[in-house]
């Protein structure tokens, strides 16, 4: 798929309507970090992740009501976690309706990596793990968990390692960035995603099995 820059300004434009300004000033900046942590990881998927990027919010100030009725509109599947976790509901329709929203950006890559974006999955692609982390420390987040994730992963200053340390430093810091989501989520009885439960083990084993 052949993303121009061009696609890319039309693509933001269209965004930034739909949004409010301070949605919109996040969507910005996890483009921006997507696109350095692509630089890191994946250059060749960099057009790929900044659409994402900026399509991995689209419907994340719909209503409670209108997320699960587009969820039942297009027979999307919810597990009982899902209903009791809102905040998880935009990553399922995001993806499901930028094929029909954004038809030009229906591609399979952009589509997985927005509808993985907040709960993660087991074996992740690696454009899945770059904007779930970019979502997580893009530079307008100030919650202190995310702050001290960004800090974390930028302290070993990745562009100076070596790919076999680098791809093991980004495992570390999604295993850390799980870790306070599990925390989080213990300290307000919420549910917990089985889709992160799968995630964090399958990055553990990961972690394990390099040695």
């Amino acid at each position: 798929m052949n993303i121009t820059e061009s696609m890319l300004d039309t693509l933001r434009e269209k965004v930034s309507a739909t949004m409010s300004p301070k949605r919109f000033r996040h969507t910005a900046e996890v483009e921006k970090m997507a696109e350095y942590l692509g630089g890191l990881y994946a250059p060749q998927h960099i057009p790929r992740l900044r659409a994402a990027a900026l399509l991995h919010d689209i419907t994340k100030e719909y209503t409670t009501e209108l997320q699960l009725k587009i969820c039942a509109e297009r027979d999307i599947p919810l597990d009982a976690d899902a209903v009791f976790a809102p905040k998880t509901l935009h990553a399922r329709t995001a993806a499901a309706l930028i094929p029909e929203q954004y038809p030009e950006f229906a591609d399979g890559v952009i589509i997985s990596s927005v509808r993985w974006h907040t709960t993660g999955r087991a074996d992740m692609s690696i454009c899945e793990r770059i904007i779930y982390l970019a979502d997580y420390i893009d530079m307008s987040r100030t919650f202190e968990d995310c702050v001290r994730l960004r800090e974390y992963f930028m302290s070993a200053r990745p562009e100076e390692l070596g790919e076999e340390e680098r791809m093991k430093h980004l495992t570390k810091t999604l295993i850390m960035s799980f870790d306070m989501t599990v925390q989080g989520l213990l300290s307000d009885r919420l549910p917990i995603s089985r889709d992160t439960v799968e995630a964090r083990n399958s990055l553990i084993r990961e972690l394990m099995a390099e040695g």
